[in-house]
C-alpha cells in the first residue's frame, strides 16, 4: 500500500511540471499576464509582486485534496496526489524563488550542471518583457541545450 502511495505521489509531482509548462505558457502568458506581468519587468517595489497570486491559486488543488483525503490516509489517493502537488509547489518555490530568483539570499552558488542549466534557461525565459515569444516555461525539466552548455 505504501509502495503505491509513494508511486503516486512521485507521478503527481513529476505531471506537475507539465501542467506548471502549460499554466506558465498559455495562462500566465496569457489571459492572466497582468499578474505575471511585474515579475517580467521588475515594476514590483516590495517583497512580494502580483505574480505571487500563483502561488495560491496553485496551492488550493494541493491543499483541497489532503483535506479531502486525510481522514483514511492509506486507501485515499487524493491525500497522496494532493501532497504530490504540494511537493512540486516545494520544489519550484525552492528552485524558483530562492536558487534563481535569490528572494531569500541561500544558495547563489553551484557547480552543479543541471542547476546551472535550470538557472540558464531561466534568464533566456526572462529576456523576453512581454508575453508574446516567450521561451523555457517549463521549471525542472531543462531543454537540453541548456544542459549540454554547462557540460564545456
Amino acid at each position: 500500500m505504501w509502495i503505491k502511495n509513494i508511486v503516486i505521489l512521485i507521478l503527481t509531482a513529476c505531471f506537475m511540471e507539465f501542467v506548471a509548462w502549460f499554466t506558465h505558457k498559455y495562462v500566465m502568458h496569457g489571459f492572466l499576464w497582468f499578474l505575471h506581468k511585474d515579475h517580467h519587468d521588475k515594476t514590483s517595489k516590495g517583497f512580494f509582486e502580483d505574480n505571487d497570486f500563483f502561488f495560491l491559486l496553485f496551492a488550493i488543488p494541493g491543499i483541497s485534496l489532503i483535506y479531502l483525503g486525510k481522514n483514511n490516509p492509506l486507501e485515499d489517493i487524493r491525500l497522496w496526489i494532493g501532497l504530490g502537488i504540494t511537493l512540486y509547489g516545494f520544489l519550484y518555490f525552492s528552485v524558483h524563488d530562492i536558487f534563481i530568483h535569490q528572494r531569500f539570499k541561500w544558495l547563489r552558488n553551484t557547480n552543479i550542471k543541471y542547476f546551472k542549466a535550470i538557472r540558464k534557461a531561466h534568464k533566456v525565459h526572462h529576456k523576453h518583457l512581454t508575453k508574446e515569444d516567450g521561451e523555457c516555461f517549463g521549471m525542472l525539466v531543462v531543454p537540453k541545450k541548456y544542459f549540454n552548455e554547462q557540460k564545456k
